[in-house]
């Protein structure tokens, strides 16, 4: 419906996954998963379909350093510390899980670590991410669907698209703010005025079950 808000992730891929890493350099590995695992809670269903293109040092070194089999594992859901991360290939095929890695190349402008995530799930949706691998296990998406965005993955985040007309933005500022959920930042970015747009709310713990049904009826 349109200017109707669609929530498209929640707070559970969000959580701080810690230090630990399972290979060679956090910045290939811990880094890589977590933006791989943000990017897969964007779409609601099994994702069946999923193409990682690879830019900069990861162009060049993901086979080596274990990029690859983080990536796979941050799709299918596993955390940075999880013993079956060396067996992704493996469990991806046994999930059903197409994947493919496509050889970007150099790119001075874009940050070192640099992956582009193209996403389809059971339902036929679609998504694309953009994501940095920004060392010690951190990362940002830095991209979501060709508008630039920016989500540190630090705290609690809700990802809502919706249309750029008035009063949006009051509305759920106002259902959060009854669902008792504090607010640490709050951005909305789009494509242009009266097109598409996107807000994001990163809050002091996660929202309990009762939020996105209620989000999902706001006009």
């Amino acid at each position: 419906m349109a200017g109707k808000p669609q929530t498209l992730a929640t707070t559970s891929a969000f959580e701080i996954l810690g230090p630990v890493m399972v290979g060679p350099s956090s910045s290939h590995t811990a880094g890589a998963l977590r933006c791989a695992q943000v990017a897969a809670s964007l779409l609601e269903g099994r994702i069946t379909k999923v193409t990682f293109g690879l830019w900069n040092s990861f162009a060049h070194t993901y086979r080596g350093h274990g990029t690859d089999r983080a990536l796979v594992a941050g799709i299918l859901g596993l955390d940075t510390d999880d013993e079956n991360i060396k067996q992704a290939f493996d469990l991806a095929r046994e999930q059903g899980l197409e994947y493919h890695f496509d050889i970007k190349g150099d790119d001075a402008s874009i940050h070192p670590n640099t992956v582009d995530i193209d996403m389809v799930d059971d339902t036929g949706a679609t998504a694309q991410v953009r994501g940095e691998s920004l060392g010690g296990g951190k990362m940002r998406i830095s991209r979501i669907n060709g508008v630039g965005v920016d989500i540190s993955g630090m705290y609690s985040t809700l990802f809502v698209a919706h249309y750029d007309v008035p009063g949006v933005l009051a509305a759920l500022t106002n259902l959060l703010a009854y669902a008792h959920v504090n607010i640490a930042f709050c951005r909305t970015y789009r494509t242009e005025v009266g097109g598409q747009a996107y807000s994001v709310f990163e809050t002091d713990g996660a929202p309990d079950d009762t939020v996105i049904p209620m989000l999902r009826k706001l006009d």
